[in-house]
């Protein structure tokens, strides 16, 4: 799908997110939804140069001299000039780039996994590099952006998600994963359940997302296109809390994305939900400043390296 997209249904929070990569995340107003930037630096480029002072070649002063390399640098450079903190970057995950500092992302929990694994890729190419991310709720992430916390990229669960989000934040916005329904039974599947129908039984224990999050409001239109009622006993705040009631046992089936149950490694079972009957969002990430860090993970995330990562954790093609 093409650029500047934005998302749809959002993902959940549990009192806090979830943050793998390191810390918790932190809610409220000003502060950072997850991990916290590092030292309070940002991300640039930086380029040794002649200190005032000091003489060159010949004798000459040092800004006679610091002259004719910006000369020369600007006459074999052209228009295009020398690596510059709004630069795109280029290459994939692979190639390094010279950039350092942090990047603090905001991502739904439903990335958790490829969101891991991209930044760590991204962390050994480039070892100045540092890359915080904070899992929360799609609605919840849009909120506290809003409101002012620090962030320089917010990934979300559907474009709808990211319709709220304050347009003088944004830019840019780039399409980058879609994600399907699917049905999560324990391994063992105690509760026979073999389709969408089988949830409206009242011996059966279902869990759902909350109504208001992405996951819980894809659900929604996949039941009701099923015209199926389900015995639910439970909503949690975002898919990954939902997903953990199955694999717990406390719960006979949820409807959570498929990404969700492949990365479950085996804990869970998933049960396809028909094409005709599922909900598809779209999951769009946005850049919310021109840093050169912020540019190269969101650059690595759209690489055919990124999309690899992504594809393997059940994510489908934007």
């Amino acid at each position: 799908m093409s650029a500047d997209r934005r998302e749809d249904p959002t993902e959940r929070q549990r009192g806090g997110s979830h943050a793998p990569r390191g810390r918790p995340a932190a809610a409220g107003r000003g502060a950072a939804v997850g991990m916290s930037r590092r030292g309070g630096h940002r991300a640039r480029v930086t380029r040794d140069g002649l200190q005032p002072g000091r003489r060159g070649v010949g004798g000459r002063p040092a800004a006679a001299l610091t002259a004719l390399v910006a000369v020369l640098l600007l006459a074999g450079c052209g228009a295009t000039g020398s690596p510059r903190a709004d630069a795109s970057p280029r290459g994939g995950i692979e190639s390094g780039s010279g950039v350092t500092g942090t990047v603090t992302v905001l991502a739904a929990a439903s990335l958790t996994e490829s969101f891991d694994a991209i930044a760590a890729k991204l962390e050994r190419a480039h070892p100045g590099l540092t890359v915080e991310v904070s899992y929360g709720s799609s609605a919840t992430l849009v909120q506290q952006v809003n409101q002012g916390a620090p962030a320089d990229v917010v990934a979300l669960a559907g474009e709808a998600a990211a319709k709220p989000l304050d347009p003088a934040r944004v830019r840019s916005s780039d399409t980058f994963a879609s994600n399907s329904l699917e049905i999560a039974v324990p391994p063992s599947n105690p509760g026979h359940v073999t389709s969408l129908t089988d949830l409206s039984g009242l011996d059966l224990k279902v869990v759902l997302c909350e109504v208001t999050v992405p996951c819980g409001k894809a659900a929604a239109a996949t039941l009701a296109k099923a015209t199926v009622e389900p015995h639910v006993v439970s909503r949690e705040i975002d898919v990954k809390a939902t997903l953990a009631k199955v694999s717990l046992g406390e719960a006979d089936a949820a409807i959570v994305y498929h990404s969700d149950v492949v990365a479950a490694k085996g804990a869970v079972s998933g049960i396809p939900i028909p094409a005709e009957l599922n909900t598809t969002l779209d999951y769009p990430i946005i850049r919310l400043d021109d840093e050169a860090a912020t540019r190269v993970f969101v650059h690595a995330v759209l690489s055919p390296q990124g999309r690899a990562t992504l594809t393997s954790l059940g994510f489908g093609p934007p």
